[in-house]
């Protein structure tokens, strides 16, 4: 069948505004969105710009707004809209656009890399692995699956509004290390938190849940460092 994507183009380098250009491509109902983007690239026009890598869902590197939901363009089939087979392909909102759907992820990954995310012990390391038991490691697991691909923070209406909010993605990994019971900065990652950009900038509206590609209750594991904040507790 033959579906049409109207597809953000934007080249601030050459543009003084962005336009949205439209193509035709061939493609069956269990075609994925990211293998209607290639074909669009390798047989019609070369010069559109978008990150891409392994294509499974793993990496996260194709996040972008698909007829106005942000998703993996790799794990969205044609048949997973009820559009008559036409497409509006838009660059993941809040970060600015370097070209086309790719925008730059730099301050993405700076509030990530904010809440330290890795294992801060004390003492000698031991001889062998530093243990965690199966409940902590089971409570902790849900972060575990996050993949970075920024769909939760470019969607969270908070982000939009106040650009100094450390996101739903930085908040996961910070709730990851803060009830790792290996973990010693339990007390000064929970009090950095502790703060309207941090962890009261959440407002509990779900969007990052819902929009997750790996099925991680975000939500709720930033409820858990709200729990644990009210409480003054370590860990769970």
């Amino acid at each position: 069948m033959q579906c049409t994507f109207a597809v953000f183009r934007f080249d601030p380098a050459a543009d003084r505004q962005s336009r949205y250009q439209h193509y035709v491509v061939s493609a069956e109902p269990a075609d994925k969105i990211l293998d209607c983007l290639n074909r669009i690239r390798w047989e019609q026009d070369p010069t559109l710009a978008y990150r891409a890598s392994c294509a499974h869902g793993i990496c996260g590197s194709d996040a972008m707004v698909i007829n106005g939901h942000v998703a993996l363009a790799c794990q969205k089939l044609v048949r997973d809209f009820k559009t008559a087979n036409n497409f509006v392909i838009e660059p993941l909102p809040v970060f600015q656009v370097l070209r086309d759907l790719i925008v730059d992820l730099r301050p993405f990954f700076e509030k990530h890399r904010a809440v330290r995310p890795y294992l801060v012990t004390a003492g000698e390391n031991p001889e062998k692995e530093r243990l965690q038991n199966s409940e902590n490691q089971q409570f902790v697991e849900p972060a575990l699956r996050c993949i970075l691909c920024a769909a939760c923070t470019a969607t969270c209406p908070i982000t939009r509004v106040n650009p100094a909010y450390l996101g739903p993605a930085a908040l996961l990994r910070a709730f990851r290390y803060v009830c790792d019971s290996r973990d010693t900065l339990t007390l000064e990652r929970l009090q950095a938190l502790d703060n309207d950009d941090g962890i009261w900038g959440c407002k509990t509206m779900w969007w990052c849940t819902e929009v997750c590609p790996k099925g991680i209750p975000v939500t709720k594991c930033l409820g858990q460092i709200k729990r644990l904040l009210k409480k003054g507790d370590a860990h769970a």
